[in-house]
């Protein structure tokens, strides 16, 4: 239910108290940041919240629900469904085409998540630290400015590749 929040938030802010300027950039902002931070929040699970690592299926999930409304904005409201200008704005813009590469690996990990699939996929999975790359720069390049909210973006992926690197790098007991 904590998962459901922001888009809960979302809908209240567009048609119940209607304070968005611009409907389509709020709903890129909202999809878009909690997209990314629940990836983040998904590559923290076994470094701190262990206890919450047998929901990272289903947390993860939620990460690819709200990248898929953030694409689904992209080609429904914003472009109208016009494959064609889709693709112009998407050679024109590398961000767009940064968040398409990362939304196709967002979408193999939610495909091959099943129980089944995830056992033969598993070490495939790891591609999520390079969606993490791509979105983090998706999201500072579409600002075109960066903010403190893009700072502190910039510095949780930090901080958690220095984490990893560390757990992967040196060994069990050090």
């Amino acid at each position: 239910m904590l998962l459901l929040i922001p888009l809960i938030y979302l809908v209240l802010e567009l048609f119940i108290f209607q304070t968005a300027i611009d409907p389509i950039k709020y709903i890129y902002t909202v999809t878009g940041a909690t997209a990314i931070t629940i990836l983040f929040f998904t590559t923290t699970l076994s470094l701190w919240f262990k206890k919450l690592i047998k929901y990272r299926r289903m947390i993860g999930l939620f990460a690819f629900f709200y990248a898929f409304l953030h694409m689904c904005n992209f080609f429904i409201l914003d472009v109208n469904a016009d494959l064609l200008f889709a693709f112009k704005e998407t050679i024109d813009k590398p961000f767009i085409y940064l968040g398409m590469i990362s939304f196709l690996l967002l979408f193999f990990m939610a495909a091959t998540s099943t129980k089944k699939r995830f056992r033969k996929y598993r070490k495939y999975h790891k591609v999520l630290y390079i969606v993490l790359v791509l979105t983090t720069i998706h999201f500072v390049m579409a600002q075109k400015s960066l903010s403190v909210s893009q700072y502190g973006y910039l510095s949780i992926m930090f901080v958690i590749a220095f984490f990893k690197i560390k757990k992967i790098l040196l060994p069990k007991g050090t």
